[in-house]
């Protein structure tokens, strides 16, 4: 099956492969602000398809709005497909429903952490921190934290230290 192929010609297990062939070529593009994280790893990724023309339309929610990893994003998105022999590819923004940390995957939450980048909980932890709630170190693993700066290297995340191995690390606040 070739890109060129028109959506009308295929039958439903040739849409189904195509479409799967899609997902996995979107879900190569990582964030580049948090390069170990994919788009579908962070949960940005919403659809991908081909339209009747064979355009490949890929639809993505930002972290937030505004967000300036959106162009870089749609370039890297329009190069992947290009590179897999796709002509036209258009990125559509989608702001509403808006993305919420809930949409990462178990396995963005863990390749954060081993990034040194400590995860959304979802919940928080009461610890001995006075104010804010404790976020568990993940370099470490204690809950003998502080923030630092509500805003860390990017408005997603905040800057903490650790009080027990003395080491910063930038936490991916909860956002729903």
């Amino acid at each position: 099956m070739t890109p060129t192929t028109t959506e009308a010609t295929k039958t439903a297990t040739e849409r189904a492969a195509e479409g799967d062939r899609l997902h996995r070529i979107a879900a190569r593009v990582t964030d580049p602000e948090i390069p170990v994280l994919t788009i579908a790893d962070l949960g940005i990724l919403r659809d991908v398809q081909q339209d009747g023309d064979g355009a490949v339309v890929v639809t993505i929610t930002p972290t937030y709005s505004g967000c300036p990893a959106m162009d870089a994003i749609r370039q890297d998105l329009e190069h992947e497909f290009a590179v897999a022999g796709y002509g036209t590819v258009r990125v559509d923004l989608v702001l509403s429903p808006a993305w919420s940390t809930d949409w990462m995957t178990d396995a963005g939450k863990a390749k954060l952490e081993e990034y040194g980048i400590a995860p959304p909980t979802g919940t928080g932890h009461r610890g001995t921190v006075t104010l804010g709630l404790a976020v568990k170190c993940p370099h470490c693993h204690s809950l003998n934290t502080r923030e630092l700066a509500r805003f860390g290297s990017t408005s997603c995340k905040a800057l903490y230290s650790c009080r027990d191995c003395l080491e910063p690390f930038d936490y991916f606040k909860v956002l729903s």
